[in-house]
């Protein structure tokens, strides 16, 4: 497989390119030529008013189409994957919730185990959403498998893995957790901040110790105040990553403008944190072991009412920050694909269009809308 993509614009790891041609070889992104001059039996796609941009890549993301990554279920899990498709995400992170090490133990075999001969989006890993959580913001995490950090566990959880866990979110002022954070780096796996009630100074020691990302900004921490600036202050005055919510719900786009215009584009990873009701009608449904009702775009606990999870689709929140004004379609596809990538430790692999990489790319139409969804330069989606 052989050819050249013609369009008027691309996203490549550089920038902005306007015209030109994507060579795609063998499932592999070739070079971005901008000249004409092709070889004679060249074969060209013409894509025409097209831009074409990288995959997109969801680091936080529970389930979709009626399926949790919690079930522990393959066809569940292969579901997901293919979901996901029409959404223009072509490589993510299963994440799992706050439970008992035998049931994240089984969950993460599985994926270790099946990950590769999953047919769909690309698993690239794992984000264990907890369980070293503090209950004051516990959202929809169960505040009965909170225990102290344990590197032990990570470790033992890595293992039946294969390896595949990047990410884990903790909060900073549990017990153990800043012998934890170093010991969890050196294992590989990228260390975020959440679902905590930390002042700014532990999560400063948090970060000094190599935490490098905060969860779901704004949801789940302890708020800014002047005079005790919490997990938001640190959130804000330091270089870490954040990821967003950009769904309307959990974060008002005033919110979302004063975080882009504190930690620009190359800070911000977009995730949906969508849980199970995504893709699907409203009604009832659960999140792990909570009972959820999705009403009106948003999914809440139905003890209680806080926010549980989304059902929000990943090229959606990048729609969204467009059409509110906040940034560019450039930055906001940015926010979508390199960015997150970074954050997990996975560049190496997906969300920038760069020769070698395999070539997972999607095409957007001048309407702002999806139009396919390519992986390994195969069309494997089309509006």
């Amino acid at each position: 497989m052989h050819y050249y993509l013609k369009a008027k614009s691309f996203l490549t790891k550089s920038g902005l390119k306007n015209g030109g041609f994507l060579e795609i070889k063998d499932g592999k992104f070739g070079n971005y030529l901008a000249v004409k001059k092709l070889p004679k039996d060249a074969k060209v796609i013409d894509k025409g008013e097209m831009l074409i941009a990288p995959g997109l890549v969801d680091t936080h993301i529970h389930g979709y189409l009626g399926h949790d990554v919690m079930d522990g279920d393959l066809n569940g899990l292969s579901k997901i994957a293919q979901g996901l498709l029409a959404c223009g995400v072509t490589s993510f992170l299963p994440t799992t919730l706050t439970a008992s090490k035998e049931k994240l133990k089984q969950v993460c075999q599985l994926i270790g185990q099946n990950h590769a001969h999953i047919k769909g989006a690309k698993i690239q890993g794992i984000y264990l959403e907890g369980p070293y959580f503090t209950t004051p913001h516990k959202g929809a995490q169960d505040p009965r498998y909170m225990l102290p950090a344990d590197i032990d566990e990570l470790l033992e959880l890595q293992a039946a893995s294969g390896g595949m866990i990047k990410k884990i979110a903790l909060a900073p002022e549990k017990a153990g957790a800043l012998d934890f954070i170093p010991k969890a780096v050196a294992a590989g796996v990228k260390v975020g901040l959440g679902h905590s009630d930390a002042t700014y100074e532990q999560a400063l020691a948090a970060l000094d110790h190599g935490a490098s990302f905060f969860v779901h900004a704004y949801n789940g921490m302890s708020g800014l105040q002047h005079r005790a600036p919490g997990m938001v202050g640190a959130l804000f005055s330091t270089k870490a990553y954040a990821e967003m919510i950009c769904d309307g719900h959990h974060i008002h786009p005033g919110a979302i403008q004063a975080l882009v215009n504190a930690k620009t584009s190359a800070k911000l990873a977009l995730v949906t944190d969508c849980m199970q009701a995504g893709g699907m009608p409203a009604g009832q449904y659960k999140l792990g072991e909570f009972l959820v009702d999705v009403k009106d775009g948003a999914a809440r606990l139905q003890n209680g009412g806080s926010l549980a999870g989304s059902v929000l689709e990943l090229f959606s929140a990048v729609q969204n920050l467009v059409n509110w004004g906040i940034c560019s379609l450039p930055d906001a596809l940015m926010m979508a694909t390199q960015i997150p990538a970074q954050s997990a430790g996975i560049a190496d692999v997906c969300g920038k269009i760069e020769t070698g990489l395999a070539a997972d790319f999607i095409v957007i139409d001048p309407a702002l809308e999806l139009s396919e969804t390519y992986v390994d330069g195969e069309l494997v989606y089309q509006k």
